[in-house]
């Protein structure tokens, strides 16, 4: 590279929750990183920005408690700025929030189906080991107990809800890990600035262990030789900026990534997976807002049968600043189908919104102020869970973290977040700390 070109000990693509999380740990490690985010915020699919005086979350919403997301705050000095609700999860079955957070799925599941108990034991049969091989579907299991038609509804909604994606899509052994064996969203909240206001916590602390970060500056290549990583360069103002890094860690997930770094530079094994494997899960994000109170339920409300809509939140009811006065502010979440393929946005759209006015009577008079329809190359999961790749590029030096790399079976921005916490494990390791 050019002799002009800036040094750091290693660079982030990407301000998402994976990016964000590893530039944090690198500091705490003593590294010097930068950051380089194409967009003029932090956040990636889990920002927030402002529509007529609201604060309106892009994608992610619910933030976990008492796991690695929460550690990556602790590590670097700061509070998990979230308001808790209680309960955090409810469901919303004809008109009615069910609260199961003391029965658990034995109470959701006793009142509609006689094969509880069975399904019961088969979560059981999970939290030892015992799982379904990676080919049968989380409805083709489902359907070995109960043909009951709200229980689907309600699995296919959960799958939807955490995974954006339909139970016929995810793999039982992903759904059954998730529940028994992950966080399974028990304990989680809302950022009263919005999502996007934690991230700009997380950008203060890592600038004042020495982090630089830039915005509104896109990677246009990552420059590759000998097999191991050398930099990259980028643009900024309309100017070309060119890194030295022995290490870069991409948050723009294993697609972008090979085609910035040239596919000749990867393996073929990594080639193949990246066209074969991955399989982007959509889903359509609708932020509204009504002076009448839709939901008392405080946190996540998951729903029965609909056509697309599966979750919903009534976010001022623990966090009021998010709104002007007067205003509840609602997001609901609608899952295409196909979620892993191609779909009618219009027509998804139209049938989440169906479900909307068929839900509550008064949503006709609300105010939209958004519908985010995120598939493609900005899905709600660059990967669906049980078909996500390695971290590791088979370039020295190259790593990818986000949602298309995540533990098995896991979800949300608690996967990103470990996703971080692993890969900057494994450079620590290699390299040892760089002070102190």
């Amino acid at each position: 590279m050019a002799a002009t070109a800036e040094r750091f000990d290693a660079v982030v693509i990407g301000a998402g929750a994976g990016g964000m999380c590893a530039l944090s740990r690198l500091a705490e490690a003593g590294f010097k990183p930068l950051l380089l985010e194409s967009l003029d915020r932090l956040g990636g699919r889990a920002a927030t920005e402002e529509i007529d005086g609201f604060k309106v979350n892009i994608g992610a919403i619910a933030l976990e408690q008492g796991g690695v997301f929460e550690e990556t705050f602790t590590q670097a000095g700061l509070p998990l700025d979230i308001r808790v609700p209680e309960p955090p999860s409810a469901f919303y079955l004809d008109g009615k929030v069910v609260d199961v957070s003391r029965g658990g799925w034995g109470m959701l599941l006793g009142g509609l189906t006689k094969q509880a108990a069975r399904i019961l034991d088969t979560f059981a049969e999970a939290r030892t080991g015992n799982l379904p091989d990676g080919r049968q579907s989380t409805e083709e299991w489902l359907s070995g107990f109960t043909k009951n038609e709200t229980v689907h509804a309600l699995f296919r909604n959960l799958c939807a809800a955490i995974f954006a994606c339909n139970a016929d899509e995810l793999p039982a052994r992903s759904f059954l890990t998730y529940f028994t064996r992950k966080g399974a969203f028990k304990r989680f909240g809302f950022c009263p600035r919005g999502t996007g206001g934690l991230w700009e916590d997380l950008a203060r602390a890592a600038r004042a262990k020495g982090a630089d970060i830039r915005l509104s500056a896109p990677v246009e290549r990552i420059e590759i030789a000998e097999g191991r990583v050398r930099g990259l360069v980028a643009r900024r103002n309309g100017q070309e900026i060119r890194i030295e890094s022995p290490i870069v860690i991409s948050d723009v997930g294993p697609k972008h990534t090979l085609a910035l770094a040239g596919a000749d530079h990867f393996p073929a094994a990594y080639r193949e997976q990246v066209t074969t494997r991955l399989k982007p899960a959509a889903n359509i994000v609708i932020n509204f807002a009504s002076p009448e109170l839709f939901l008392t339920a405080p946190g996540l409300v998951t729903f029965g049968k609909t056509r697309r809509l599966c979750n919903m939140a009534n976010l001022t009811a623990v966090c009021p600043e998010l709104a002007p006065a007067g205003w509840n502010l609602y997001v609901a979440y609608a899952v295409p189908k196909p979620a892993l393929g191609n779909f009618d946005a219009e027509r998804e759209i139209e049938e989440g919104l169906a479900d909307l006015r068929e839900q509550f009577a008064g949503f006709a008079k609300a105010k939209i102020l958004s519908v985010r329809v995120m598939r493609d190359d900005w899905p709600a999961q660059r990967s669906c869970a049980g078909y996500d790749m390695a971290r590791e590029t088979g370039v020295e030096g190259l790593w990818c973290v986000g949602d298309a790399v995540k533990a098995d079976s896991n979800g949300g921005t608690q996967a990103c977040a470990e996703t971080a916490k692993l890969v900057v494990e494994q450079i620590v390791a290699a390299r040892g700390r760089k002070t102190g």
